[in-house]
């Protein structure tokens, strides 16, 4: 009877596992859902010191966007509206910071094009795009689109050679490191709204 119990552990365990490494694909992002706990991380930002999570949260909830660089003009529109209402959303006691792979230079470009006062972080190797299972691999088609029509630049562009590109998305995480609330869409002509976004603050 014991091992009988044992085995069917040991099956449902093997089942968690095996579905949490599916849903982690470069193929086929899902990203993380709203009762998931982040992982705490911090990285370089536009000024070049260290962002930690952790720090942010002790003062209130952190809203985080992964957008896919400064080329990319739905993203530069979406920062530029999350800036015109930055206000707003500090008074709800949050704030953003927005994620994309691209370098120090990149961020700046960002910063220069919108007028940010927010936070902007270098994903260097791609660790908190994979770790909130935003990551996925363009097609050589796109990336040469990029590359000849938006002057995206990729393979200098990023701190890390390969050419992996987040699906923008919008995370909202309460002071205990849990998602809240999220907006995950893989067409990347969708973007959180600031009317949803301050909804759910």
């Amino acid at each position: 009877m014991r091992n009988m119990g044992l085995l069917i552990l040991g099956l449902l365990l093997s089942a968690f596992f095996g579905s949490a490494q599916e849903s982690n694909s470069l193929d086929e992002p899902i990203g993380l859902n709203v009762g998931d706990t982040v992982t705490f991380f911090s990285a370089q930002n536009q000024f070049d010191s260290t962002f930690v999570l952790a720090e942010a949260l002790a003062d209130g909830l952190v809203i985080v966007v992964f957008y896919r660089g400064q080329w990319c003009p739905y993203c530069n529109r979406h920062l530029s509206e999350l800036q015109e209402n930055l206000e707003l959303i500090e008074e709800r006691g949050a704030t953003i910071i927005a994620i994309s792979p691209e370098n120090q230079e990149g961020l700046n470009k960002t910063k220069e094009k919108s007028n940010l006062e927010f936070t902007l972080l270098s994903d260097e190797n791609y660790d908190i795009c994979r770790a909130f299972d935003v990551l996925f691999v363009p097609s050589k088609a796109d990336v040469k689109k990029y590359n000849a029509f938006l002057r995206a630049d990729l393979e200098n562009a990023h701190s890390n050679e390969n050419i992996l590109l987040p699906v923008p998305a919008t995370f909202i995480i309460d002071q205990n490191g849990i998602i809240v609330w999220r907006q995950f869409d893989e067409d990347y002509k969708q973007r959180s709204t600031v009317e949803e976004i301050i909804k759910n603050l």
